[in-house]
């Protein structure tokens, strides 16, 4: 969390007068910030740092409805805004959309629309590689660096690294996203499908998630076990065809019903039979509801968009309804499990 401190205190001031998108602070995401990880050896620590318009620029989320139905996919376009008000001059801005091109081009840094873009909107690689320059850059500023050495990992859609001293080595993973209205929910860089053109951003409910287990830890007694039945049951389907976000799912719809108190370490062996019997119920009946989308339930402080709140909830194991051989193999799956 230093380390994503000090990154985020750079990025302010290397990026304080530009116009390219303006970085919040990082948010902690997935297994390793909610309090439980699958495999501890080998631990990512994921963090989503929103992105706000720069000066003179705004971001308008467009849905993309030529998707799949289970994949929300949207892009952001991005606009140039007027900025011949007073207070902006005063800072010596010239603006975008009423300076002749030439004087522009001569005085001021070309707009996010000609660096982070194709066409009108903010392309996800072009920003992936805008974070990895930007993360080797500052690097030898940061307190760490001195003891730290940091390995920047390929990937074209965020921005991966390692950092490794003679004792320990961790492993970052930096999603970038922009917030939809004032809500938990982002769109977001990382996506699940192989080949999602550049310019879509997948809607992402990681953040919702991890403020679902921060509402829990609020409400649960101090010996409550709820985390280690999460960890035990996604080490033990390690193997099998069930996801971690499919074990993590189940978990996350049993909290939401049962009371924080019955997660004591007396109620160990009834909790964890719960689990594979709600794995059991799923395959089953081909249907495991997506956590959050559709969700009524959902405790009140964790602010959703009105399309994701109401929206139809769509079923994580829509493949077994489609494919029999699948349900099959899952069927014979829990049962060896």
């Amino acid at each position: 969390s230093d380390l994503m401190e000090n990154y985020s205190f750079y990025f302010g001031r290397v990026l304080s007068h530009s116009f390219y998108p303006v970085l919040q602070r990082a948010i902690g995401v997935g297994s390793a910030f909610e309090g439980w990880s699958p495999r501890e050896q080998d631990v990512v620590y994921r963090v989503l740092i929103p992105m706000t318009p720069p000066r003179g620029h705004s971001f308008h989320l467009e849905l993309d409805s030529a998707g799949q139905r289970h994949v929300r996919n949207f892009r952001v376009r991005v606009q140039l805004e007027c900025t011949c008000t007073r207070e902006q001059q005063a800072e010596g801005m010239l603006c975008f959309l009423h300076h002749p091109e030439e004087e522009l081009r001569r005085n001021q840094d070309p707009s996010l629309l000609d660096t982070l873009c194709t066409g009108s909107y903010l392309d996800v690689h072009k920003t992936a590689r805008w974070f990895h320059q930007l993360v080797r850059a500052i690097w030898p500023a940061l307190p760490q660096s001195h003891n730290w050495h940091l390995v920047l990992l390929p990937s074209r859609r965020c921005c991966q690294f390692q950092v490794t001293n003679s004792r320990e080595s961790f492993r970052i993973e930096m999603l970038f996203g922009v917030r939809r209205d004032d809500s938990a929910i982002f769109v977001c860089s990382q996506t699940q499908e192989a080949h999602t053109a550049s310019t879509l951003w997948p809607e992402s409910y990681a953040v919702a998630e991890a403020e679902f287990f921060k509402h829990i830890a609020g409400q649960a007694p101090p010996d409550s076990l709820h985390l280690k039945c999460l960890q035990f049951f996604t080490r033990l389907s390690l193997g099998f065809g069930f996801s971690t976000y499919t074990i993590k799912t189940i978990v996350m719809h049993l909290l939401n019903v049962t009371p924080v108190s019955s997660w004591r370490r007396r109620n160990l062996l009834e909790r964890l039979q719960d689990i594979s019997n709600g794995l059991h119920l799923c395959v089953r009946a081909k249907c495991l509801n997506h956590f959050i989308v559709g969700n009524q339930r959902l405790p009140q402080d964790i602010r959703l968009p009105a399309d994701v709140q109401t929206g139809e909830r769509y079923n994580l194991f829509h493949h077994l309804v489609q494919e029999p051989a699948a349900h099959t193999q899952a069927i014979y799956e829990y049962r060896v499990l």
